[in-house]
Formats: structure tokens, C-alpha cells, sequence
């Protein structure tokens, strides 16, 4: 593989992955546009990204068998075009219930994206290679909380929120093309793999006896979730309470995004002195002293406006080395399954950023409390998960070596 091609993999995978942020960020300042256009409240809003989130996460389930059955493409492909027919009936919604079914079929089209660049990877470069393309592909996802929101914030205010949801379908067809044109096949179709449920539900609990990808798929899930939480709650807490505008907004946005850059680029150079699992454990104890931090902060009143953003920056700056080091150490144990470990992995991420979004519409006090209290639960749950997860795969490791040690001495 030469460094053009390398570079333009990359690209592609990198924008397959940006297709939920982009359709998440992007409409984040619109929602009090859009609450007053449909006639109902932020909290509903944020429901439709909920929806989303959900949608993702069952999504995600159904593509990775046909991934590992048909190949990489043509899954791609149908759910591309589903996207992109959801987006434009998204641009025409007159109702908040239409937008929230739209923005459900909307995901289940666009999730095929995550999962098929994760298993792309797993096919197209070495294990060894793999947690550095993650953290190449998680900068160009980084890229994406930066210009979305402000695209977005200013599209609203010149065209209105409907426009918002017609650039996602045009930037759809450029992906489409991409994909056909530059992206290679990867694994081959697998005939011999059932789509038969009962098939499809024993390849995902094979995936899911494997003790490694259990727990970091849960770090995962749990730690990285913490982002829908402030994505879901920022614009109620800088909008509607500090009564910032929708630029700016998008501008702090995409300066907090900033926070998910640098420590992806870092961790390309921490794994050339450090394992994926070192790095994850010492990032989970610094979030949740920064988390537990903001939240007392937040009750006592120590924060401002500038205060709460630069805690929102600490923490942020976890997610960059928390999520391409899981993902890595989940798909590290599987091959022909990758598809199904892919989508197992980004449901789980997934459904707890549904949870957790929704949470915070619940616990909606019109205080920044609800959306730090959940951020730091969620630190607190990875580290959790990761502790449990460790003290499991070195029984099972010790386990694994005296049934070799017997087996030599027989």
C-alpha cells in the first residue's frame, strides 16, 4: 500500500465515521429554532437526538452480519442511500414526532458508516497498526464537532434549520461516490455465514464469550457516553441559560472539540512507550477527579460561564485516548467476526449515549447540573468496568496457561 493510497483509506474511513457526528453537531444550535418552528420545548428536541442515538445502536446490530456475509460495499451502500432519503424528509418534517422518526431512520442508514470503517480497518492493516489508524481516524472525526456546529449555527440563522439537514444529504452523495470509486472491498462476502437469526445471535454471544472485547467494548460504552451527555445538554446550558447566541455556540463548540484533537495525536506517540491498557486506565482515574471536580464546582457555585467551560475542556480531553484504545483492544481478538465485533462494540457505545442523552432530558433543571452530574457518572462507570473487566481476563489468562502447562506434562 503506498502513502497516497494510505492517506486516501484513511480519508474515506475517516468520513464514513463522521457521518453520525456531523448529523448530531450539526443541528445542536438549531434546537431552539427549532423548537419554537415546531411548537414545542427543548426537552423534546432533545428526544429526536435520542432517537438518533437509538437508532444507531440497533442499527449497527443489523449491519454487522451483512457486513461479514456480504462484504463491505454493498451494505454500504444501502445504507448510504437510506441516509440520505431520511435526511431530506427530515428537511421537510413540519411536526416534532415526523423529525423524531425521521432522525431514528436517519440513524439506522447512517450507523452502516461506523461500522464498516472499524471492520475496514481490522481487514485492510495489521493488528499491530490498528490503535494508530483508530487515533488517525478518531482526528478526522475530531475535526468534525469543530466546523459542524458552527456550519450549522450560521446556516440556521440564514436559511433556517431545514437547510441544515440538506447539506447532510449532499455531503452523502460525496461519501457515496468516495466509497465507490476509492475505497478497497475489504473482506470478502462469506457464504458460509447464516443470516438465519438464530445464526446471527450465535455469532454476536461468540463475540460476546470473549472476555477482552466484553470489558472494553463496556469502557467503551460507558466512558465515551459521556460526550452525548454534554452534546445533549450544552445547548439548553449555554443557550438558554447563559444566553449565548447560536454562533456562539458553534464557536465554543468547536473550541471545545479542540479537547478531543490534541490527545488523539498524542496517543499515536504514548503507544510507542505505553500499552493501550495503561493509557486507558490512568485517563479513566484523571476523569473522574476532573468529573467528580466539576460537579462539586458546578453545585457550590464556583463556576462561571468560562469556568464550566474550561472543566468541560479537562475532561474532554479523556475521550481522545479513551475511545481509538478501546476500540483497538476489542476488535484485537477477531478476524472473521470483525463486523460483528464492530457493531457490537458501537451498539453498546451507542445505546449508553441513548440512555445517557435521555437522561439528561429527564433530569432537566434548567442547571448545568444534569449534564456534569451524568458526564461524571459516566467516568466513574468506565473505570468501574475496566477494573472488574481486567480482574476477569487475567483469571481467564491464568486459567488458559495451567490448561497448557497440563497438557505439556501429559
Amino acid at each position: 500500500m503506498t502513502r497516497r493510497q494510505h492517506f486516501v483509506i484513511i480519508l474515506i474511513l475517516g468520513t464514513l465515521t463522521t457521518i453520525s457526528p456531523f448529523s448530531i453537531d450539526m443541528y445542536l444550535p438549531g434546537f431552539p429554532a427549532i423548537a419554537k418552528d415546531l411548537h414545542t420545548s427543548i426537552a423534546q428536541v432533545q428526544l429526536s437526538l435520542t432517537a438518533y442515538l437509538v437508532g444507531i445502536a440497533v442499527g449497527q446490530l443489523i449491519y454487522g452480519p451483512l457486513l461479514d456475509r456480504f462484504g463491505r460495499k454493498l451494505p454500504l451502500y444501502a445504507g448510504l442511500f437510506l441516509y440520505l432519503v431520511a435526511s431530506i424528509g427530515c428537511a421537510l418534517t413540519t411536526s416534532i414526532e415526523t423529525l423524531i422518526l425521521m432522525r431514528l431512520l436517519q440513524a439506522l442508514g447512517g450507523c452502516v458508516g461506523l461500522v464498516a470503517a472499524q471492520a475496514l480497518v481490522r481487514d485492510l492493516f495489521p493488528i499491530s497498526e490498528i490503535a494508530q489508524v483508530m487515533s488517525l481516524l478518531t482526528l478526522v472525526l475530531a475535526v468534525s464537532p469543530m466546523i459542524a456546529p458552527t456550519v450549522g449555527s450560521y446556516t440556521t440563522v440564514a436559511w433556517g434549520w431545514h437547510s441544515i439537514f440538506l447539506i447532510l444529504a449532499v455531503i452523502t452523495v460525496f461519501i457515496l461516490v468516495g466509497v465507490h470509486f476509492a475505497l478497497p472491498n475489504g473482506k470478502a462476502p462469506d457464504d458460509s455465514l447464516s443470516l438465519r437469526p438464530a445464526a446471527v445471535l450465535g455469532n454476536f454471544f461468540m463475540v460476546l464469550k470473549q472476555p477482552q472485547f466484553l470489558t472494553y467494548a463496556l469502557v467503551s460504552g460507558t466512558a465515551t457516553s459521556a460526550s452525548f451527555a454534554y452534546i445533549s445538554g450544552s445547548p439548553d446550558v449555554f443557550i438558554n441559560l447563559y444566553r449565548m447566541s447560536e454562533q456562539q455556540y458553534g464557536w465554543l463548540f468547536s473550541a471545545l472539540a479542540v479537547a478531543l484533537i490534541a490527545p488523539t495525536q498524542m496517543n499515536r506517540f504514548l503507544l510507542k512507550r505505553f500499552t493501550s491498557e495503561q493509557i486507558i486506565y490512568v485517563t479513566l482515574l484523571y476523569q473522574c477527579a476532573v468529573g467528580l471536580l466539576m460537579v462539586l464546582g458546578t453545585w457550590a457555585g464556583w463556576f462561571g460561564q468560562y469556568g464550566l467551560i474550561v472543566m468541560l475542556f479537562l475532561f474532554l480531553c479523556g475521550q481522545g485516548l479513551t475511545g481509538p484504545n478501546s476500540t483497538a483492544l476489542s476488535l484485537a481478538p477477531f478476524s472473521r467476526h470483525a463486523g460483528s465485533a464492530a457493531a457490537l462494540m458501537g451498539s453498546f457505545r451507542m445505546a449508553f449515549g441513548a440512555v445517557v442523552s435521555g437522561l439528561v432530558s429527564v433530569l432537566h433543571n434548567h442547571t448545568a447540573i444534569p449534564m456534569v452530574g451524568v458526564m461524571c457518572g459516566c467516568a466513574l462507570s468506565g473505570l468501574v468496568a475496566l477494573l472488574i473487566g481486567r480482574r476477569v481476563i487475567q483469571g481467564e489468562n491464568h486459567q488458559k496457561t495451567i490448561g497448557a502447562v497440563s497438557e505439556a506434562t501429559l
